[in-house]
């Protein structure tokens, strides 16, 4: 057994304490035999410190495409080639979207918006939206609009928004990588208001943007640092007309390998498989990252991109005994 292993059964497994970056990185550099036994590990810890319900989201873009940031990985960016165009949803389709996602015993319905930040426009949407939302369908809302000011956070926690999610992408230090229109520190200041208002904090990022390894493990020490309520690990899907769109998607072995990480890393924090999961993993390794740390599924399609059926997932999670997440143990 690698010595960081064996640390981290009594660090993290033991004591609830999670790896720093050090570790983390000991982990990504783990040699292909000892993957097995890391996945092991990081599914001990999942059960142990958050137990066996996998929390089910939907989500659902409120507007798409046209953005005026130029995240390189996003086809919704208005400043690619990408076949993309904006888009914006009427309210009794975003109520329809919400009963089609608690159809599926989802506990949570995020409602997103490629934006830099929201304007009076989409605030006056959401506030029906949530609204209509909350009068005909039991699911708790969560929002993602981009960058927010405090009234705007305030806003949304006097509409009912439990959760708000800003992904930092990727770590600190590569971020100018991969996004210009905007800085990693601007993320972090919309994510200190979010938490301090009382909202829940979901904040992840993509991984295979050409970040190094070592790079990964600092994205890792940077999440912990932050102690969001819930971690979307995203593996690119590259698209068409973006900068990124011909990068290789990531090995299914390195993306496992960073799923235990992550665990390692955050033992008590909500990890959900969110994009490039269906590419990179394909069925045999959804299952082997629900058995390695993973305790949380967005079900059904993304934002452009199309993910497994809600059927296969909800199948799956019946099979591995892993009881979806009531509403009412989260309310």
């Amino acid at each position: 057994m690698p010595e960081i292993l064996d640390q981290a059964r009594t660090r993290v497994l033991e004591n609830g304490v999670g790896l720093d970056e050090a570790g983390v990185l000991a982990v990504l550099n783990l040699p292909d035999e000892h993957l097995p036994a890391a996945l092991q590990l990081a599914h001990e810890v999942r059960m142990r410190w958050c137990g066996p319900e996998v929390e089910v989201e939907g989500i659902v873009s409120l507007k798409t495409g046209g953005c005026p940031e130029d995240c390189h990985f996003c086809s919704q960016s208005g400043l690619f080639t990408s076949p993309v165009r904006s888009v914006w949803l009427d309210i009794p389709a975003l109520v329809e979207a919400a009963k089609q996602t608690a159809a599926t015993g989802a506990t949570e319905f995020c409602i997103v918006a490629a934006v830099r930040g929201p304007d009076a426009r989409l605030m006056k949407q959401m506030r029906e939206g949530v609204a209509a939302i909350k009068a005909e369908v039991d699911i708790q809302v969560a929002a993602s609009l981009g960058m927010l000011t405090q009234e705007q956070v305030d806003e949304l926690v006097e509409m009912g928004v439990h959760r708000y999610n800003h992904n930092l992408e990727t770590c600190r230090s590569y971020f100018p990588n991969v996004v210009t229109t905007h800085s990693w520190e601007e993320r972090w200041e919309t994510l200190t208001m979010v938490r301090e208002s009382g909202m829940e904090v979901c904040c992840g990022g993509i991984l295979g943007l050409g970040e190094s390894v070592e790079q990964r493990a600092e994205f890792a020490a940077q999440l912990a640092e932050l102690d969001p309520h819930e971690v979307p690990l995203n593996f690119l899907n590259p698209r068409p007309g973006t900068p990124l769109g011909d990068r290789p998607v990531v090995e299914g072995k390195d993306a496992l390998r960073a799923i235990a990480a992550f665990r390692l890393a955050m033992p008590r924090t909500i990890l959900r498989y969110a994009g490039g999961r269906e590419l990179t993993l394909g069925d045999l390794g959804t299952r082997d990252g629900l058995l390695g740390g993973i305790n949380a599924v967005i079900v059904g399609n993304y934002l452009t991109t199309l993910g497994r059926s809600a059927t296969d997932d909800l199948k799956l999670l019946d099979e591995l005994k892993m009881p979806v997440k009531a509403l009412s143990a989260t309310l």
